[in-house]
């Protein structure tokens, strides 16, 4: 029951998500604006706004002006749901569980703008922020020494390549990494950036591969991060165990 619980729980935020991967790179309001038709600009009736069982039923379209809803919105709900239950079933009802689903919902807001807009807003990363700061405050597992070298362990690396590079990395990668760093620690932050950067390698080569894209167009990076810092908090910690029992083998 607890794990149906959970599954609804983060099912119905996923909702929530979607209004923020809507309107915040928009510039608009994510708490006051009543939901609304982006076509019609006609509110959303409170039955048309049950997660998932309302796309089906209207068949993917708006009950007023029959425009097409994006397969994103289903999706999301579905996805933070199947991610908070996810992150429970390793961590348990705990404040880790608390905090690392936050963070979860938080990079699958920054992965849908970033790919759709190549930005990572600062709006999500200082309310990332002040979250982690509060998360380490009540989690006995890290330290606010651990989490302040977690802010830079990843974020400076990528500020001297942004550097060094003339902006080819985004301002909003090194934000994004500073940030998760308060909630993960330096050693998780740092095997996220490694899962990152091995991810968005290996999917760039295939895009090169198949002409989708050509070597010089950029990609964003966020969804990637954001993937990387997703493995860290399911199995980072185990990785670095296996990793340090092999080193002392060898």
């Amino acid at each position: 029951m607890i794990n149906l619980l959970i599954f609804i729980l983060g099912f119905l935020i996923g909702s929530f998500l979607n209004v923020c991967i809507h309107r915040i790179p928009l510039g608009q309001t994510v708490v006051t604006t009543p939901s609304h038709c982006p076509e019609c600009n006609k509110r959303i009736r409170w039955y048309d706004l049950i997660p998932v069982i309302s796309y089906i039923l209207l068949r993917g379209k708006c009950r007023f002006c029959k425009q097409k809803i994006s397969i994103r919105y289903p999706l999301v709900e579905l996805l933070n749901g199947a991610v908070c239950l996810w992150i429970y079933s390793i961590y348990g009802m705990s404040v880790q569980f608390a905090g690392l689903a936050f963070l979860a919902s938080a990079l699958i807001v920054i992965a849908f703008i970033d790919y759709a807009h190549r930005i990572i807003p600062n709006r999500i990363v200082i309310v990332m922020l002040a979250a982690g700061i509060v998360y380490v405050y009540f989690n006995p597992y890290i330290t606010y020494g651990d989490a302040i070298l977690g802010f830079f362990a990843a974020s400076l690396p990528l500020l001297i390549l942004a550097v060094l590079s003339n902006g080819g990395m985004g301002g909003g990668d090194i934000k994004l990494m500073a940030a998760a760093g308060v909630f993960l620690g330096w050693k998780l932050i740092l095997l996220s950036l490694v899962f990152a950067s091995i991810i968005g390698s290996f999917i760039g080569i295939i895009l090169i591969l198949l002409k989708i894209i050509k070597r010089e167009d950029p990609i964003p990076f966020g969804p990637f991060l954001s993937a990387g810092i997703f493995i860290s908090i399911l199995y980072g910690q185990k990785i670095i165990e296996w990793y340090l029992r092999f080193y002392k083998l060898s």
